[in-house]
């Protein structure tokens, strides 16, 4: 009894680790690696995953993918969770006015997850995100958006407990992390200034739930080029699309 929980859980981190693979699959070891799973513990664990169809595996590379079942469970719980529908719409008016690339991205635990893309006009794309990837929490704009309107005591705590250093540089210390969590609360909205990739910005405003309580984010991506001399006038209209989508989601009466 006393292994379930480390069993579920290792299964949780590579099912998520998969989904952040998608649509390409990802090979065991690659999985292994970013669940931080004993490889031979992830290989056994995805067979008994296949075996469910909640992953499969492509014959000719070897490569993982989510299974059928992934799907079905995702449309059962569509009704409850799904604010996707709600969002689009701001996502692809936020494109079509700015000419960039717009996300909506959701809050799961210490991360935030991309779930929707909209390119703009402007033929240079950003492909720091895409639908699918996860970022922890103050990494990337909409994560940082989020983390910054968290309750005082748990973005501490969040913030005490991670090491986002190591993985993605000295700019996300906890000191400079705290300033720009600040700076965030501050202007309202979250600016990432080339920090993952150089020369690739962005910015993210915090959707909240009828709670007030930041559960989603919607962004914008593109060149610096473009991005800072604009920075005020998009983070103004990032601020009124998440407004608009904060009260569109409290009336509809989802939360998660």
């Amino acid at each position: 009894m006393t292994e379930s929980p480390s069993v579920v859980r290792r299964a949780g981190a590579l099912l998520r680790a998969l989904a952040a693979h998608e649509p390409s699959g990802a090979s065991t070891t690659a999985l292994a690696d970013a669940a931080e799973v004993p490889r031979p513990t992830a290989h056994r664990l995805l067979i008994a995953l296949s075996a469910e169809d909640l992953v499969e595996r492509d014959v000719d590379s070897g490569a993982w993918h989510l299974g059928s079942e992934c799907f079905l469970l995702g449309a059962a719980a569509t009704n409850r969770h799904d604010v996707t529908p709600l969002a689009r719409a701001t996502v692809r008016r936020l494109a079509a006015e700015t000419g960039e690339s717009a996300f909506f991205s959701v809050r799961r635990g210490d991360e935030t997850v991309c779930v929707l893309r909209e390119d703009g006009s402007f033929p240079i794309r950003s492909h720091v995100l895409h639908e699918g990837i996860r970022f922890p929490l103050g990494v990337a704009s909409a994560s940082l958006a989020v983390l910054a309107l968290l309750p005082d005591r748990e973005r501490e705590t969040y913030l005490a407990s991670t090491d986002l250093e190591r993985e993605f540089g000295v700019e996300h210390g906890v000191g400079p992390l705290s300033a720009r969590v600040a700076a965030t609360r501050d202007r309202g909205y979250a600016v990432n200034p080339g920090l993952i990739v150089e020369g690739s910005w962005g910015l993210g405003a915090a959707v909240l739930d009828g709670h007030d309580t930041p559960r989603w984010a919607v962004s914008l991506t593109g060149i610096e080029a473009r991005i800072a001399p604009r920075q005020a006038e998009l983070g103004e209209q990032l601020l009124r699309a998440a407004h608009g989508l904060s009260t569109q989601v409290a009336r509809s009466g989802r939360q998660r």
